[in-house]
């Protein structure tokens, strides 16, 4: 289904692809450049995985991040690939890493949702 573009989906997709890191709902509302509601932000963003422009991650912290990967543009990344959670800047970002795993036998994985939590690069 084709989707109308508007200036709360321009300034969400522009934020995200900018800022290269995975962001909460909140910090996307805090920062997006356009007047909108907390409504409007969930439901682009919402729209924007199911288009698959955008990923969702569930944090350890039970906080859902989205992030728009440039690097599946540019060389795909695995379906189903880690993140990185880090403690001190609180950040999270894709690692191009599969996640490997065994699933018991008759089970079907539809999704894996891997986080890993320490100290990014530049804070370790």
């Amino acid at each position: 289904m084709k989707r109308r573009n508007t200036a709360s989906k321009d300034a969400v997709l522009d934020l995200l692809t900018n800022t290269r890191k995975a962001m909460s709902q909140d910090a996307i509302e805090r920062q997006v450049t356009v007047p909108m509601d907390r409504v409007t932000v969930y439901r682009v963003l919402n729209r924007f995985c199911e288009d698959g422009l955008v990923h969702k991650i569930v944090a350890d912290d039970g906080k859902q991040y989205f992030a728009a990967c440039l690097d599946c543009k540019i060389k795909p990344l695995p379906k189903n690939h880690f993140h990185f959670r880090c403690l001190k800047c609180d950040t999270i970002e894709c690692l191009n890493y599969e996640v490997t795993y065994a699933a018991p036998k008759n089970y079907k994985v539809e999704r894996v949702n891997c986080l890993l939590t320490g100290y990014c690069g530049e804070c370790a």
